[in-house]
């Protein structure tokens, strides 16, 4: 049985104004970036420009509103918004859903959110093509990406005991930026089948890599698994930005990172089909929803 700990993910610095491509500021923290998601498919990400918001976004979240989708255990409500970085999706599907009349500010609080978040994925995405001599395929991932924003509250516990805000899973997508409250509760599993307990400051995101990306990568990464206990007298508010691609578009390892030593792991596929293949399967009873395991590595592999 896996255990808990304290260790800690690695902590990288984006907040320099000298980071840019191809300074020296730049290829160290893309080395640092490449170690972390070797060791831990995660990081946190310290991300200053975000504090100008901090207080906007989740003072807002904490009012009373309608719309949130409850999971069956109650713990855990969550509203979506695909193609967020549209602003005009935020107003419609969003922020008329919480509030009758509309919210402008808070509708231009998470777009101004969505876009700080969205770059800063596309300069982690980039460090990691650039370490793994795959910088040619920017342009193409950049412009097949989609994200969706996430609205995630997980409630205290009724009783004073350690209850599940979201199971043991590991995300589908390319890449997942989470942003949290004060109040803690994520926990990354090791490549030890550790459970570490994550303490975030307020101008940190989780950074964590998904499997279509590992997958892309012909399996040089791995997607971590992770999970929510709750604990304590406060609700848990995060706001998760979800980075993955368009239906149509077929993810395929790139020939540079096979050959005779790394035969090709995985088969082309269309991540909108895989998608709903594994709502099927989980509508049909043959999976559980956020069950551990590697769902899309399981479907394309070789």
């Amino acid at each position: 049985m896996s255990s808990t700990t304290q260790a800690m993910v690695p902590v990288i610095d984006f907040s320099n104004q000298n980071l840019k491509p191809g300074s020296p500021e730049w290829d160290l923290v893309k080395s640092q970036v490449r170690e972390a998601l070797e060791g831990y498919g995660c990081f946190a990400a310290l991300f200053d420009p975000i504090l100008e918001l901090r207080k906007a976004v989740f003072g807002a979240l904490q009012e009373p509103f309608r719309g949130y989708s409850c999971s069956p255990s109650g713990v855990f409500q969550s509203m979506a918004v695909d193609d967020a970085h549209i602003a005009e999706n935020i107003e419609q599907c969003l922020t008329t859903s919480l509030w009758t009349q509309g919210n402008i500010s808070f509708s231009e609080t998470l777009a101004s959110f969505i876009q700080l978040t969205s770059e800063l994925e596309k300069t982690i995405l980039k460090m990691i093509l650039e370490s793994f001599g795959l910088e040619k395929y920017m342009d193409e991932l950049t412009d097949i990406a989609s994200y969706q924003l996430r609205i995630m509250k997980y409630e205290k516990p009724k009783a004073n005991e350690q209850t599940i805000g979201v199971p043991a899973h590991s995300d589908s997508n390319i890449m997942t930026l989470l942003y949290q409250n004060e109040v803690n509760g994520l926990k990354i599993q090791s490549k030890d089948g550790e459970w570490m307990n994550l303490k975030l400051s307020p101008n940190s995101f989780i950074v964590i890599i998904g499997e279509c990306l590992c997958v892309w990568l012909n399996g040089r990464l791995s997607s971590p698994y992770h999970r929510v206990l709750m604990k304590g007298n406060d609700d848990r508010y995060s706001l998760g930005l979800f980075a993955t691609v368009r239906g149509g578009y077929m993810v395929k390892v790139p020939t540079e990172l096979v050959d005779d030593k790394n035969p090709m792991l995985f088969k082309p596929h269309d991540h909108e089909e895989f998608l709903k293949y594994f709502s099927s399967e989980v509508a049909k009873g043959v999976v559980k929803s956020g069950a551990a395991i590697s769902r899309l590595k399981t479907y394309c592999a070789v």
